[in-house]
């Protein structure tokens, strides 16, 4: 039976896990920590492209003391054979813990229930299910890869109060304050690839990066959609029908007006990441244009508002796509 040490271990897998959102390349980004008597004897997260997994470092940090513990993993260990590194189920059996306590199952076929199944089978009990709803929406990149066979999609719009994003001669920079900015910085480095139309592209020549200290690194790969050549290091989708072609998590969309309103209207937004400043523009250009609604009726009921908070004069709000 889960106890409330079984959701305070989970819930420090899953804040390890955070630390690999974005840089795990296909993989999704799990968290482990093993437990003896109330002390940490491991842990770990998914490094960096995918491997080593977060049981494997784990695992390697407790060596024999794993004997006898209880293991917190925010995702079905892997039970299938792979060429970048032992099934993590093996590893388990091999290191004998009492228990192993799991968030969800997971999504690969190849291992879906497997993984589970196998430790069982080697006299390991097994509890699934703790914090399930977390580890669903932390892991929402590669459950929509593996069940949708396309990325997870966040649109990101910065805005003033009444929904422009530039002034009408076309200036736009900047929008929003700094404390905006560098919290956009943060969302470019949780997810895998970041998306701009061509126009965007051609006038604006964005680099895309990730502009803080220490996640520098973090940086997204760069897509553009649209017609026309894309620059050196970008890749290039002529339309959003193409994004399963995309191997990739996550993707964060950025604009602009065009792009973002064929993304709504082809239904293909998951995520809204909502920035307004405090300012008045008027007359400009307006965050989106014509997204397929012909009935008012139909814009109710399709968000879920899921944070909203302040950031320095400006506000973020989050909405989470409910059909």
């Amino acid at each position: 039976m889960t106890s409330r040490a079984d959701e305070l271990y989970m819930a420090a897998a899953l804040a390890l896990a955070e630390r690999g959102v974005g840089c795990t390349h296909s993989n999704p980004s799990v968290g482990c920590i093993i437990v003896k008597d109330n002390i940490v004897l491991g842990r770990g997260w998914t490094g960096q492209g995918g491997r080593p997994h977060a049981e494997a470092k784990a695992l390697a940090q407790a060596g024999s003391r794993a004997v006898g513990a209880t293991v917190y993993v925010t995702l079905e260990p892997c039970a299938h054979v792979s060429e970048r590194g032992p099934a993590c189920t093996q590893l388990l059996i091999d290191a004998r813990p009492a228990r192993v306590v799991g968030a969800i199952v997971d999504p690969d076929p190849r291992t879906g229930t497997k993984g589970y199944a196998r430790l069982e089978a080697a006299g390991i009990a097994v509890e699934t299910g703790v914090l399930a709803s977390a580890a669903r929406k932390q892991l929402a990149g590669f459950f929509s890869r593996l069940e949708r066979q396309r990325p997870f999609v966040t649109l990101k719009l910065a805005t003033s109060l009444d929904g422009q994003i530039a002034l009408a001669n076309g200036q736009s920079r900047w929008i929003t304050g700094a404390s905006a900015r560098a919290h956009a910085h943060v969302e470019r480095a949780r997810c895998d690839a970041i998306l701009v139309g061509a126009a965007t592209v051609r006038i604006d020549a964005p680099a895309l990066d990730v502009r803080l200290p220490g996640l520098e690194h973090r940086s997204p790969r760069k897509v553009m959609l649209g017609s026309g050549a894309a620059p050196d290091g970008w890749e290039a989708l002529r339309s959003v029908d193409e994004i399963a072609s995309l191997d990739c998590n996550s993707l964060l969309v950025e604009g602009g007006a065009m792009t973002a309103s064929a993304f709504l209207r082809a239904g293909l937004v998951d995520r809204l990441l909502l920035y307004r400043a405090s300012i008045l523009i008027g007359a400009g250009t307006a965050c989106l244009r014509d997204i397929g609604l012909e009935d008012l009726a139909d814009a109710h009921g399709r968000w879920h508002n899921s944070l909203s908070r302040g950031l320095g004069n400006d506000r973020v709000e989050v909405y989470d796509k409910l059909v």
